[in-house]
């Protein structure tokens, strides 16, 4: 019986634990979401009770905004084109590592890469940023080579993990049946590592949207390439007095990426779990 009390405890504390980190996630979600309905007088009244009613002004007047377009159109252009460029990038370069493994070249690229989860991002926001504007590349093209750049390290940590796991009868078959090694990767690796590249899209997709640092850095220089944001960081700027609609800009910004997380969680825990355990 004490046994069964001690565990008991240890699953009350547990449960309420997970209902202090729900809160602390939610509550500022239901801050963004009541006050993006609401009018700036109404707000100002009790910033934390519902809205009165369902009111859609600042959304239409969000909407009406063409800026709001243009910054949103950059960001799925940035965002779609970078993941993509991932998706190319990070699964080649791993597989070919993988495979080439007991090689000094090939083991010395791989931990030169994962020197890189070892380093802040802080301290390279400097040379980084001089070295893009050496290059001439304060735009979106250079923001998107960042991005490919930045996401080999975690990527090809991942990625050979999970490879070397596969086994490689399999690869020997198709090379007995003569296919070359490009064919081999794009007919049988590539479909053996689908919870890998589906991790590897959700979450560099979330973490491109909304990335803030970076463009930042990258973007600032001019309005016609931010991002959505930067948008939100100079929408003080704009609207000074109205932080209900900023609040309006943080949801319609929020939204696409909830919607992504929520349909593809399953994949990014399934394939952390793989790529972490096999190897």
């Amino acid at each position: 019986m004490k046994v069964k009390k001690e565990g008991m405890g240890w699953i009350i504390l547990r449960n309420l634990l997970i209902l202090m980190g729900l809160f602390l996630i939610l509550f500022p979600l239901y801050l963004v979401v009541i006050n993006s309905f609401k009018t700036l007088e109404e707000a100002g009244k009790d910033f934390f009770a519902l809205p009165s009613g369902l009111n859609l002004h600042n959304f239409k007047e969000l909407f009406r905004n063409n800026d709001y377009w243009i910054f949103a159109k950059n960001s799925l252009i940035i965002s779609t084109v970078s993941v993509g460029l991932i998706l190319i990038l990070v699964p080649s370069v791993s597989y070919a590592i993988a495979r080439n493994f007991n090689r000094k070249y090939y083991k010395g690229v791989y931990y030169y890469l994962l020197m890189g989860l070892f380093i802040p991002s802080q301290v390279i926001m400097l040379p980084v940023t001089k070295l893009m504007t050496n290059l001439n590349m304060l735009n979106r093209q250079g923001l998107i080579l960042l991005y490919a750049a930045y996401s080999l390290t975690q990527g090809v940590f991942l990625f050979v993990n999970y490879i070397r796991g596969l086994p490689f009868e399999i690869e020997e078959s198709a090379y007995m049946d003569g296919c070359n090694v490009f064919q081999t990767y794009v007919r049988i690796v590539l479909p053996l590592v689908k919870p890998m590249l589906a991790t590897l899209l959700i979450m560099d997709l979330l973490w491109i949207w909304n990335d803030f640092m970076l463009p930042l850095l990258i973007l600032n220089r001019s309005k016609e390439i931010w991002t959505l944001p930067l948008f939100q960081y100079n929408f003080k700027t704009e609207y000074s007095f109205n932080y209900t609609m900023a609040f309006t800009a943080y949801l319609m910004s929020m939204l696409p990426m909830l919607v992504v997380y929520c349909m593809g969680q399953k994949h990014i825990i399934k394939g952390l779990t793989a790529g972490s355990v096999k190897g």
